[in-house]
């Protein structure tokens, strides 16, 4: 069974090792969607939606909403952020029932990406 759930934050950045336009300054809304795998337990959870809130508020919204996400990945392609998020919620992530399985990172509404570790 999988537990799902979204954010949104506002951030700038550019991309250094690109040619194209998203080498210049921009920013985007962007959607976090974070999937854990795991079996409900005696209380019928996988987990609290308020615990997993709390959770990836202070270890990802907090750090990246309204920032220039250069200052904290230096190349903040949407892979290279799924892989930060990623690396920063793994750990936070697993219980006795359930584990972090899926960060999705979307630009806009059509364009993003789905990072599973590794």
């Amino acid at each position: 069974m999988f537990l799902i759930k979204k954010f949104k934050f506002d951030a700038a950045h550019n991309l250094v090792s690109y040619k194209g336009k998203c080498e210049r300054l921009h920013g985007h809304t962007y959607e976090l969607v974070i999937v854990l795998e795991g079996k409900p337990d005696e209380e019928g959870m996988i987990m609290d939606f308020v615990e997993l809130k709390d959770i990836v508020k202070k270890e990802i919204i907090d750090v990246l909403d309204h920032r220039y996400i250069n200052d904290i990945i230096s190349q903040p392609t949407a892979e290279n952020i799924a892989i930060w998020v990623w690396n920063k919620l793994e750990g936070k992530l697993r219980g006795k029932n359930f584990s972090l399985y899926e960060v999705q990172i979307w630009e806009t509404s059509d364009s993003g990406v789905i990072y599973r570790g590794g």
